[in-house]
C-alpha cells in the first residue's frame, strides 16, 4: 500500500488552513491592533495604548458583566450537569418505550437559541405567559403579576438560565450516557456481586469512570455558557439596568450602539484570552494529571 506524501497531506489541510486563517486569526489580529486605538465614528485612529484594557478593569468598566457571566455559568452549567446526570442514568436502565422518550427530550438541541429565547419570553410574560399563569394556578403566585421575569433585575438574569437549562440539559444527558453506555459491564456486575447498592455503583464506579467524559462536556458546557448571546438577546437584551449583561452583551453593545471600536475590542482580546487560558489549564489537567508519588 502506497503511503501519501507529506506534501499531499499538507494540501489536504490547506483549504482549512485557509478558512481558518481568513476568518479567525486574522479577524483576531485586526481586533488586537484596533484595541490600542480610539477609534472615532469617521474611521480616524488616535493611539492610547492600553488605556482601553485599563478602562475595562476601573469603575464604569465590563466588571460587572463579568460577574453575571460568572454567576450565569455557575448557575446553568451545574443545574444542567446534575439534571443531566440524572436523566442520563434513568434512560441507561433502557425501561420499555425509553428510547421514544429520549428522542423527545432531544427536541430543544434542534431549536436555535434565539429561537428558544423568544420561545421563553413569551412564555415568561407577566401579562399571558403560560409560566406565571401555571404557577398561579398551583397556589406558588397569589396572581400572575408577582413575579415579573424579564422587567425584575432580580430575576431577569435566572429567567434566562432558565431558558439555557431548558435547551442545553439534554446535550449533557447524552455526552453522559454515552460514557455510562461504555463502561465495563464486568466490573459493574462485580460491584453487584460484591453487594453494592445502585447509590454506591453510581457514586464508586460509575461517575469516577466516567470521569474524562464528564470533565470534557463541562469545559465544553462552560465555554459556550460565558460566550452565550442569543437567548439573553432574545429575552432581555441584557436590562432591565443591565441586571441580565454579560460579557458577550456589553461587547456587542459598545461596538454597535455605542460605536466604540478600540474599546470593544480590548473587552472582546481579554475575553478572548480568558476562554483561551481556561481551555489550556483545564484540557491540560484533564489529559495530563499529576502522577502520585510513590
Amino acid at each position: 500500500m502506497k503511503l501519501i506524501s507529506r506534501k499531499t497531506l499538507l494540501l489536504f489541510f490547506l483549504p482549512g488552513a485557509v478558512f481558518m486563517g481568513a476568518f479567525l486569526i486574522y479577524p483576531i489580529i485586526i481586533m488586537l491592533r484596533d484595541s490600542f486605538y480610539d477609534i472615532g465614528i469617521t474611521g480616524d485612529r488616535t493611539f492610547i495604548g492600553l488605556a482601553n484594557y485599563a478602562r475595562a478593569f476601573t469603575a464604569g468598566g465590563f466588571l460587572k458583566q463579568l460577574r453575571n457571566t460568572l454567576v450565569y455559568i455557575a448557575l446553568a452549567v451545574v443545574v444542567e450537569t446534575v439534571a443531566g446526570l440524572i436523566f442520563a442514568l434513568f434512560f441507561e436502565l433502557n425501561y420499555r418505550g425509553s428510547k421514544i422518550v429520549r428522542s423527545i427530550m432531544m427536541t430543544p438541541l434542534m431549536i436555535a437559541p434565539l429561537v428558544a429565547g423568544l420561545i421563553w419570553k413569551l412564555m415568561m410574560s407577566s401579562s399571558f405567559g403560560i409560566v406565571n399563569e401555571l404557577l398561579t394556578r398551583v397556589g406558588i403566585l397569589s396572581s400572575s403579576s408577582d413575579i415579573l421575569w424579564l422587567a425584575d433585575t432580580k430575576w431577569s438574569l435566572i429567567a434566562c438560565c432558565i431558558a439555557d437549562i431548558w435547551l442545553t440539559t439534554p446535550y449533557m444527558m447524552l455526552m453522559i450516557l454515552a460514557g455510562l453506555q461504555g463502561l465495563d459491564s464486568g466490573m459493574l456486575e462485580a460491584a453487584r456481586i460484591d453487594g453494592a447498592n445502585m447509590l454506591q455503583q453510581i457514586l464508586l464506579i460509575k461517575i469516577p469512570n466516567i470521569k474524562p467524559v464528564l470533565l470534557t462536556a463541562l469545559s465544553v458546557r462552560i465555554i459556550d455558557a460565558a460566550r452565550t448571546f442569543d437567548i439573553i438577546w432574545a429575552m432581555t437584551e441584557g436590562g432591565p439596568s443591565s441586571s441580565s449583561e454579560t460579557l458577550s452583551i456589553v461587547i456587542y453593545k459598545t461596538l454597535t450602539r455605542y460605536n466604540q471600536v478600540g474599546y470593544a475590542s480590548a473587552m472582546a482580546v481579554v475575553f478572548i484570552a480568558v476562554l483561551v487560558i481556561f481551555t489550556l489549564v483545564f484540557m491540560q489537567s484533564l489529559w495530563n494529571p499529576k502522577k502520585k508519588l510513590s
